[in-house]
């Protein structure tokens, strides 16, 4: 940003207060930089910007959810100059940015060992899943995605049942959203030639159509357990537009509802 002896000052000090105030939104931070809008510089001291950019890299969220990389442009936004002096940033109202959130496979994967998910997928009673495999509850363990083009998964698992036997489960998905919020796996279809490309003939065999039915429950547990409220970060609520996999990435745009910002 231009400007001369004090705005510049003003918004150098910005870009350090605001980079240190989001930095406290994540558990664990690679990168993050923050770029201040502001013409002319004078506005700085009555808080009114043009606006504001945040990129980051290696940003987890809760502990154990990992982005890629994940950006924010606000629009026109009002803080508190005030507070600035004091090393902490406040917002004078809620703003909207533009967002994109960059997941790796990696990410995704080992996001499956998060407790907030797994909690979704051990010891279920679903009764569509004790009609597949018989009384008791069953746990899906070992889950791994796999990203292939225009929006469709592989998820390969173990579901463990009560009696302690593991019967392989393989299934492929499209990945969509619902109501901007919601990951929804659509179209599941069972893939059966994966099992049958690690499993002998004599398994096959013995675990009937169990591979095919427990790959049809995961896939109705997974439709229904990613709500991106139960992720969100303080005082910022996100919301997706659009998602496409490239490559060995799966990339989120849509838009963050910023009510505040953390207080340091």
């Amino acid at each position: 940003m231009s400007g001369i002896g004090g705005a510049d000052w003003g918004a150098q000090m910005l870009n350090a207060v605001a980079t240190q105030t989001l930095k406290h939104m994540f558990t664990a931070v690679d990168r993050l930089a923050v770029d201040i809008r502001c013409q002319p510089p004078s506005k700085l001291l009555q808080g009114a910007l043009d606006g504001f950019r945040m990129e980051g890299a290696g940003l987890t969220i809760r502990r154990e959810f990992r982005t890629e990389s994940m950006t924010f442009e606000t629009d026109a936004v009002a803080v508190d100059f005030g507070s600035a002096l004091q090393g902490r940033l406040a917002l004078k109202q809620p703003t909207q940015a533009i967002a994109q959130v960059v997941l790796t496979e990696a990410d995704i994967n080992r996001a499956f060992q998060a407790a907030l998910v797994t909690q979704h997928l051990e010891n279920v009673t679903d009764p569509a899943l004790t009609a597949a495999a018989g009384d008791g509850p069953i746990s899906f363990r070992e889950v791994t995605m796999t990203l292939l083009p225009q929006t469709r998964v592989a998820i390969r698992a173990i579901a463990v049942l009560a009696d302690g036997s593991a019967v392989p489960v393989a299934l492929t998905a499209r990945v969509d959203v619902e109501r901007r919020r919601r990951l929804r796996f659509a179209d599941c279809v069972f893939d059966g030639d994966a099992i049958a490309a690690t499993e002998s003939a004599e398994k096959l065999a013995a675990l009937g159509d169990r591979p095919a039915k427990l790959s049809a429950a995961l896939g109705e547990i997974l439709d229904r357990m990613v709500d991106l409220d139960r992720f969100d970060l303080d005082g910022v609520t996100m919301r997706i537009n659009r998602l496409e996999t490239q490559g060995k990435t799966l990339v989120f745009a849509g838009y963050a509802q910023i009510e505040r910002l953390p207080q340091v």
